[in-house]
């Protein structure tokens, strides 16, 4: 089932509750949805991989200002932001656990024979790939450099 075709529901579910948070959130990826068809020239669908990319993008923009409207002491803006961020990863692929995420790198680095730091481009590439929409590159890039030092 494609992102738009879980959507469609969760939208009129928002509308019918009344839920003016959560239909904000379904009607930013909408929009995003949208915006992604029309610059890639035309009327294609995307890819899962393009979706979850898109959801991940969604994701980050929400916790960043959150992370800013705390900085500045705005709780009352931050809560919307993080309230919206955990809509959007409702519709991501379940996150990997911190012990996942080392066990993929261990075996990836195992697997490239990597052994310090400058072999951290080769091994960041291949681990994204595998854990693409089920960790964050930031976690990924954490448990890299742990192993790697």
């Amino acid at each position: 089932m494609t992102l738009e075709q879980q959507l469609t529901p969760a939208l009129k579910e928002a509308m019918r509750a009344k839920d003016s948070l959560k239909l904000e959130a379904l009607r930013a990826i909408k929009s995003a949805l949208l915006l992604a068809k029309t610059e890639e020239g035309g009327g294609a669908a995307l890819s899962a991989t393009d979706e979850i990319k898109l959801l991940q993008k969604l994701v980050k923009q929400r916790k960043d200002s959150a992370a800013i409207y705390r900085e500045q002491n705005r709780t009352d803006l931050a809560e919307p932001e993080e309230a919206q961020a955990e809509v959007i990863t409702a519709f991501l692929p379940q996150q990997l656990s911190d012990e996942e995420i080392q066990a993929k790198v261990k075996a990836v680095i195992a697997e490239l024979g990597a052994s310090s730091m400058k072999d951290m481009g080769k091994v960041m590439g291949k681990a994204n790939a595998a854990m693409a929409g089920q960790a964050d590159g930031s976690r990924i890039a954490a448990a890299v450099k742990s192993l790697l030092s």
